[in-house]
């Protein structure tokens, strides 16, 4: 799922070479790895099963591969009026047909892949594939600019789980808590780049909420996936993970309430996007320790 990914160092990207260092770049690099790593964690936790945790793990990482450079090859002129460093494709670094070219390579092996894991598996993640291209292509100027995500995020627990023999379904705990992750990694993607969206004409949910109103909703969903991670599975949760729980809350209303409070320079901003990585953090981890409910 495509969450875009800008390099912190605009000298850099200013100085990048032409070819494949700008092709590279322009995929998001930093959201593909970070998705890619979680699923096959996933999935190597999930059962055993020969080949299939490469399997899927190339069909999430050429899958994200096609979704970023979508985005970037789509997105050129846009980039560009706005004057947003760290797109190889709007700075000349490579050139949009060469990065429509990847994304379409890519998204014919993400098929190829997807399918190798099973029927039922492919379907779901290719759902997924789908709805990130369509948020690329027309979705993120809508109000409906979260739900793409949400299938996106929730259909991978769904790709791990119908990869095992017997397709069993995975839990509703594990498609939720993944779907409120993938909402809150929307919220969270363009938080920075609300105030340039809106005058470039993008009026996406954040977008129409504003800056103010998205910083306070991002907790939500994180601490929500928590939630759902903990109380979800059947019996009684155990010690760890309600004390998560309780972090992950006191950690949500601590960056709601500097979100809400006094604005002293940059330091607010610093504060809730730290809380919001420990929640996320939080998250991650224990997905990764209920698995998709299957295993």
């Amino acid at each position: 799922m495509d969450t875009t990914d800008r390099p912190p160092a605009p000298a850099r990207a200013t100085r990048l070479p032409r070819g494949w260092a700008g092709l590279a770049l322009s995929c998001h690099p930093g959201p593909v790895v970070a998705v890619t790593v979680l699923v096959s964690a996933l999935a190597v936790g999930s059962g055993p099963g020969s080949g299939r945790p490469a399997l899927i793990t190339g069909a999430v990482l050429t899958g994200q591969l096609s979704v970023g450079w979508c985005n970037d090859a789509y997105d050129v002129l846009r980039d560009a009026e706005a004057g947003r460093l760290g797109k190889p494709v709007a700075q000349g670094a490579t050139s949009p047909g060469t990065v429509w070219g990847a994304a379409f390579t890519a998204l014919f092996l993400c098929v190829v892949m997807s399918f190798a894991c099973g029927a039922a598996a492919g379907t779901a993640h290719l759902t997924g594939v789908a709805a990130a291209w369509a948020y690329n292509l027309r979705l993120k100027e809508t109000v409906l600019s979260w739900l793409p995500y949400a299938i996106g995020f929730g259909s991978l627990p769904c790709l791990v789980a119908l990869s095992l023999p017997g397709s069993t379904w995975p839990a509703w705990w594990a498609v939720a808590a993944g779907a409120l992750l993938g909402v809150a990694a929307h919220l969270g993607d363009v938080l920075a780049d609300i105030e340039a969206d809106l005058r470039a004409g993008v009026r996406g949910l954040p977008q129409r909420l504003g800056a103010a109103r998205t910083r306070l909703l991002l907790p939500l969903p994180l601490a929500a996936a928590t939630a759902v991670l903990v109380l979800g599975p059947p019996g009684a949760p155990g010690g760890p993970a309600v004390a998560v729980l309780c972090g992950v809350a006191v950690c949500a209303v601590v960056v709601t309430t500097v979100c809400a409070g006094p604005r002293r320079g940059g330091s607010w901003r610093k504060t809730a996007l730290a809380g919001t990585v420990v929640v996320a953090s939080a998250d991650v981890a224990l997905l990764l320790t209920r698995g998709t409910g299957v295993a």
